[in-house]
């Protein structure tokens, strides 16, 4: 698994009767490896995993696996309510052809490290899969401090990366400061990807990469190479596009924004509802103006 560069967490393409599209969902897979894309994360949030059956999430591992073949690694989502599920699941994925997982707090319980530490613990330890942990505490109430990614790193050799979510880009100066080199950190909101990189991540989690793939490749590029103008140029344009990622109907407007760029549909499963009213006319008046604009590459 590399763990460095864009990956997108994919959205996972429903049909009008919220069936999962696989044939879909295959020529999304392509179209993010054909644009510069270093990997594949199926299944986390933005795939609307809370969703998806067991069965389901393992058969999106396959069809993105067979899409990709050995251009680029495949990684699931670990997340589940409970412990023994959740090793089940990554030992399917690594089964279905994953190489890697990202790692997941339980959805719902969230408790001290102690309990935290012995579930993580379990899932990176239930494979030799290349293991990415996720800290999103805005999200699942969750957060793991760099002092203890670093325990959690010396103890499992197969945990390589951490997924930095916690709004604070001064955790990736944190993790750096308590890992050194022993993990790749990547940047998890869409909207801090220039400070992240910055500050030393070298890979994004990224959301608006399904519908601009390209802009977004060359918007880590920039930023990975130093090139400040280019960067900032590209930024500045992507911004209010990026900032969709970062509202709880973020998996609604991505999706809608990917639809309207032709290249998948708005359709959520419930509880989700596609977009209407104030969100919509929001969605409608940022690609518009995104448009607009839309720079040269």
């Amino acid at each position: 698994m590399n763990w460095k560069g864009v990956i997108p967490a994919i959205t996972t393409n429903l049909k009008a009767d919220l069936a999962v599209d696989h044939a879909a969902l295959a020529a999304h897979c392509r179209w993010m490896i054909d644009s510069g894309c270093t990997g594949i994360v199926c299944g986390g949030s933005l795939g609307e995993a809370q969703t998806l059956s067991f069965d389901e999430k393992i058969a999106v591992v396959r069809t993105a696996v067979a899409a990709v073949g050995d251009r680029a690694p495949i990684a699931l989502g670990i997340a589940s309510l409970t412990t023994a599920e959740a090793v089940a699941m990554a030992q399917a994925a690594q089964a279905a052809g994953a190489k890697g997982l990202m790692v997941l707090p339980p959805y719902v319980y969230s408790s001290d490290w102690r309990e935290m530490k012995a579930h993580v613990g379990a899932i990176i330890a239930a494979t030799p899969l290349s293991c990415m942990l996720y800290n999103n505490p805005p999200a699942y109430k969750t957060d793991f401090l760099p002092e203890q990614i670093a325990e959690l790193a010396a103890a499992h050799p197969n945990l390589r990366a951490v997924k930095e979510s916690s709004g604070d880009v001064r955790r990736v100066t944190a993790i750096r400061a308590a890992c050194g080199s022993r993990l790749d950190i990547l940047v998890g909101m869409d909207d801090a990807i220039v400070e992240g990189v910055y500050a030393g991540a070298v890979g994004w989690i990224a959301g608006l990469v399904n519908a601009f793939p390209e802009e977004s490749v060359a918007l880590f590029d920039f930023a990975a190479r130093g090139d400040k103008t280019r960067a900032l140029a590209l930024y500045t344009w992507f911004l209010p596009l990026l900032k969709l990622d970062t509202v709880p109907k973020f998996v609604q407007l991505i999706k809608w924004v990917q639809a309207e760029v032709g290249r998948g549909t708005p359709h959520v499963r419930p509880p989700r509802l596609e977009l209407a009213g104030a969100d919509l006319d929001h969605a409608r008046a940022v690609l518009a103006k995104a448009r607009k604009d839309r720079p040269r590459l």
